[in-house]
């Protein structure tokens, strides 16, 4: 689920859907979220924006998908760049498909990567990647089955970086909020693999505080990457976790976030942990979905 800021500090396509758009149409279908929609980017020849029920869902562009215009997008992109040196291949595992974005991106930026996606919508998959078809040689998996359920038939040690976008409309369920669902993330994650999610919360930011500190329960090294007025309360908006055994590339992490077109504030150390408030670990027993979104949060 999208925030509404852009990548080049330009409205979603969403808002700017009278503009000229090189005679594309919008394209829709009824999936098992809602209805799916594309629509064409007028600044960009071959971008689309994909909507489930309205909710802005990703961008794509079709003739440069390393180009991410969503601004968690980019932060997660950022982590993907320091997971690994530049171009080596990972064994990367989406946590949620949508329009492929970042696993576009992966197979561009770092060729003859193994990427496998969990995506339980079969039929928003194959609306994307009829419109949307993947570059030549990705090598993409999407099973259509829930997030756990494959992180449940994935061998242990398989990956080197989870990237959780898991989102339901625009909630994240509760099953994959919990420390049980990281325990599994844990158990798939090779030594030195790293885990990353987008999260999305608005004030009073108790969905948030209390996954920093589900986060903070399972991983030694945590960071949190958001626009400083979502950290601060004062908005609904997106924040990017993450989390590994070892050390986190947090100097280059903090440079690339802030050079940004709409600059991210980095928190590690005490100052993530003053930021949970002292809110308790999620449990299965005790998780519920994300926040829903205010009336007016894509307008």
């Amino acid at each position: 689920m999208a925030e509404a800021a852009r990548g080049r500090i330009l409205e979603p396509v969403s808002r700017r859907s009278g503009r000229r758009t090189g005679g594309r149409e919008p394209v829709s279908e009824t999936v098992g979220g809602g209805l799916a929609q594309l629509l064409p980017d007028p600044d960009r020849p071959n971008g689309w924006e994909l909507l489930l029920d309205g909710a802005p869902q990703s961008h794509v562009d079709l003739d440069e998908p390393a180009r991410l215009a969503f601004e968690y997008q980019r932060r997660l992109g950022h982590v993907a760049d320091l997971a690994a040196p530049a171009g080596r291949p990972l064994s990367a595992l989406h946590l949620g498909g949508g329009g492929l974005t970042l696993a576009r991106y992966l197979a561009v930026t770092r060729p003859r990567s193994v990427q496998q996606v969990a995506e339980p919508d079969t039929r928003l998959t194959a609306f994307v990647r009829q419109r949307l078809p993947l570059p030549d040689g990705s090598r993409v998996r999407v099973r259509g089955a829930d997030a756990r359920d494959v992180l449940a038939g994935l061998p242990e040690g398989w990956a080197d970086l989870v990237l959780a976008d898991i989102f339901h409309g625009a909630r994240t369920p509760a099953h994959c909020t919990s420390g049980e669902f990281l325990d599994e993330v844990r158990r798939v994650l090779r030594p030195g693999g790293s885990y990353t999610a987008n999260l999305a919360d608005g004030p009073p930011l108790h969905h948030l505080r209390a996954q920093v500190a589900t986060v903070r329960s399972r991983f030694p090294e945590v960071c949190l990457v958001a626009d400083p007025a979502v950290l601060r309360g004062r908005r609904f908006g997106n924040a990017i976790l993450l989390a590994a055994d070892g050390e986190l590339p947090t100097a280059e992490l903090t440079r690339r976030c802030a050079g940004d077109p709409h600059p991210g504030r980095l928190l590690t150390g005490r100052e993530l942990a003053g930021f949970t408030g002292g809110a308790s670990v999620v449990t299965d027993a005790t998780a519920t979905d994300s926040p829903q979104p205010p009336p007016g949060a894509f307008h």
